[in-house]
């Protein structure tokens, strides 16, 4: 599962309406259909990622084991 922010309305296989700017739990063959779609946007995980400073960035670990966890 992997957690997203839609772009656009959006209703689920349960019939549960989301709105536009929601962020919901989703499966991976979802993922791809509704990206395919253009509900969500490529790289959208309902968070924001633009402080990044886990395994592969270029900035100081903030993980377990760093000097601020």
């Amino acid at each position: 599962m992997v957690y997203v922010k839609l772009e656009s309305d959006w209703t689920d296989a349960d019939g549960v309406n989301h709105s536009a700017g929601e962020s919901v739990d989703v499966d991976a063959a979802t993922l791809a259909a509704l990206q395919a779609d253009g509900i969500v946007s490529e790289g959208s995980s309902g968070k924001d990622t633009t402080g990044w400073a886990g395994p592969g960035s270029t900035t100081a670990w903030a993980g377990p084991g760093s000097a601020g966890v």
